[in-house]
């Protein structure tokens, strides 16, 4: 049976198996939305999770056609510890499962239950004893600090409706020298689909100094082949 992990201040075990969130807590006043409502139709109760599979997990999607490339930017090593925030359908939880390996652990996070008890049953699976499943809150992380060696946010970090917060949750359950890797869309004007000008609330120089300003220093942008539309950027948690 797999452990509870319902709120940032849950003492977790590094080596006990785990259970998904049950139900999210409240968030504390959290600053105001810099995207109001960008994220309704996840918090749908009756979201269809094969729905979601369909658009994410298909070839004509970036991530999904460059995901082994991407998996081999993050070098990652067993052992490390490694938060997938907003983890969707759950196209990293394997390969990063695999890349860690039994010393390392994997934290599928998301807002959406129904994506959460996925990972819960795609861990079990897959015989995969390193995850964890957690629903996390939309300006909070919910991870203990020092719990992590990475973060990867993949296509989504527009989503996040509180960034200064949920950049500094992260920043808390980071390791000092920890590396953050942020994945988004390129957004330029007269360059861009009219999806992604819409969608998309600013471009990589904004969402890169966001998270400079959280407290994490730029690397390096590392380049994808598969990549035409999304940019990868690394940090460094200070």
């Amino acid at each position: 049976m797999r452990i509870l992990l319902i709120a940032l201040m849950t003492v977790i075990s590094l080596n006990v198996s785990p259970l998904l969130a049950q139900e999210a807590a409240t968030p504390a006043s959290p600053a105001k939305s810099v995207k109001p409502g960008i994220n309704k139709k996840f918090l749908d109760p009756e979201l269809d999770v094969d729905e979601w599979i369909k658009r994410f997990e298909v070839e004509s999607r970036e991530v999904f056609r460059g995901r082994h490339q991407v998996v081999k930017q993050l070098k990652l090593s067993p052992g490390d510890r490694i938060a997938d925030i907003g983890a969707g359908t759950g196209l990293f939880l394997e390969p990063f499962s695999m890349a860690v390996g039994k010393k390392g652990w994997v934290y599928s996070l998301d807002i959406v239950p129904k994506f959460v008890e996925r990972y819960e049953k795609m861990a079990d699976i897959l015989n995969l004893d390193n995850v964890t499943p957690v629903l996390c809150g939309q300006n909070d992380i919910r991870l203990p600090p020092g719990s992590l060696d990475a973060a990867f946010i993949c296509d989504v970090y527009h989503h996040f409706e509180y960034p200064a917060d949920s950049l500094a949750s992260i920043h808390k359950a980071m390791v000092p020298g920890g590396q953050l890797v942020l994945i988004d869309f390129e957004r330029i004007p007269g360059k861009s689909r009219e999806w992604t000008l819409g969608h998309v609330r600013a471009g990589k120089e904004v969402f890169r100094k966001e998270v400079e300003d959280a407290g994490f220093e730029f690397v390096e942008e590392v380049k994808i082949p598969a990549f035409q539309e999304n940019y990868f950027l690394r940090f460094k948690r200070k």
